[in-house]
């Protein structure tokens, strides 16, 4: 039987927190990690996006911080994007509020003078992205002295990102004895060398299957044709609640979502051009359920963690097979099952067939066109049990 959030240690306001939130049991990530992090160990954690890593160091870390004098916080919570920055505050924040702690996050493509006002004041747990962190530290605004606890979370995208040479100038100046945390879904692409350099002693632990995993969702691969392409990614749409669609570039995100506004189909857009203020909305409205269909690019995606996405689709195909992984995971989260749908049209099909042959996934390529009913209810669907296109 999995312990308690409180058998794990975790402090009696921050257990009733959650419980008031509805959280009372911990995700494996969380069972595995909470009690090492709050004896003092350094934690090594390996484990795919949406298994619960946020409160796994968030709080053992909100246990151990205190309230910090300005510019020098206690806590210190790297991550890769502006938009996961965002949703660990959300997370951290109500949280902290219980012990009486600022937990806040800071991140470029906004002002910076609330931030430098909101740090003179005095913030607790201070989360981050790299790039304006090193901002508001060679300004003299923001020192890391005084960090105890310091979280590197999905440090793999950080390195996907080439944020690793900010990231290793920040830990330069977290000179007092302090303990790190790092979670990440690999470690490899020079993960390896940053725990070996910054963690002591750590303690490793990793969720069964973390290694991110296509066996938790439903497979189609369907070979459209160009004019219906659109179409079929509407039909898809229409059936379900929440679909994320994967784009190559800012330009074909924009004019998917200019198509689907056509088939009234309500989406949005989130890509690097977008002022921050958009990409936000468009965010937290798809979180909320009041924009069904998401149309994102593959970095913009990164910081993109919302529970209950029922389709992801891959409309441009992926740059490889963990590209394919990487998008699908963000529809299987949380121990939910999910649907992923590769279109491909008839030059691209030798690409969805390198694919399958990486993640061992036979499914057929199945041609399809928008009037096709199967498409309105893909989680039921078969496609083994089709046809194969030849």
């Amino acid at each position: 039987m999995t312990a308690t959030f409180a058998e794990l240690g975790v402090s009696a306001p921050l257990a009733e927190a959650l419980a008031a939130q509805g959280i009372h049991e911990p995700f494996p990530i969380q069972a595995l990690t909470i009690a090492d992090a709050l004896a003092g160990h350094d934690v090594l954690g390996k484990a795919k996006t949406g298994s619960g890593k946020t409160l796994a160091f968030g709080l053992p870390l909100l246990d151990v911080v205190e309230k910090a004098a300005p510019q020098r916080p206690h806590g210190l919570v790297l991550v890769p994007t502006r938009e996961l920055a965002n949703q660990v505050r959300e997370v951290l924040a109500p949280l902290g509020k219980t012990l009486g702690l600022t937990v806040n996050a800071f991140y470029g493509g906004v002002n910076m003078e609330p931030q430098i006002e909101a740090l003179g004041k005095g913030v607790d747990v201070l989360i981050g992205t790299p790039g304006r962190l090193i901002d508001l530290m060679e300004r003299g605004e923001l020192y890391f002295s005084n960090v105890r606890v310091l979280v590197l979370d999905e440090a793999d995208r950080m390195a996907d990102m080439g944020f690793l040479p900010q990231v290793q100038k920040i830990l330069h100046r977290v000179e007092a004895p302090h303990q790190t945390m790092l979670f990440s879904a690999t470690l490899d692409r020079g993960i390896d060398r940053l725990v070996a350099r910054y963690l002591k002693d750590p303690l490793s632990h990793e969720v069964e299957g973390s290694d991110e995993s296509v066996e938790e969702m439903h497979h189609h691969f369907l070979l459209v044709h160009q004019m219906d392409k659109i179409k079929v990614a509407a039909a898809i749409s229409r059936g379900v609640d929440r679909t994320l669609i994967f784009c190559r570039t800012k330009r074909g995100a924009d004019k998917v979502v200019e198509q689907l506004m056509r088939e009234r189909i309500k989406a949005g857009a989130i890509h690097g051009d977008l002022r921050q203020a958009a990409r936000e909305r468009a965010l937290a409205d798809f979180s909320d359920g009041k924009l069904p269909v998401l149309v994102a690019t593959d970095v913009a995606a990164r910081g993109i963690h919302v529970d209950g996405v029922d389709v992801v689709i891959h409309y441009d195909p992926p740059e490889d097979h963990k590209a394919y992984v990487h998008r699908s995971g963000r529809t299987a989260r949380a121990g939910e099952v999910g649907v992923a749908v590769m279109l491909s049209m008839w030059n691209e099909e030798n690409d969805v067939r390198v694919i399958q042959r990486r993640l061992q996934l036979d499914g057929p390529i199945v041609e399809v066109f928008s009037n096709d009913p199967r498409l309105a209810n893909l989680s039921n669907w078969d496609p083994s049990a089709d046809e194969a296109v030849a």
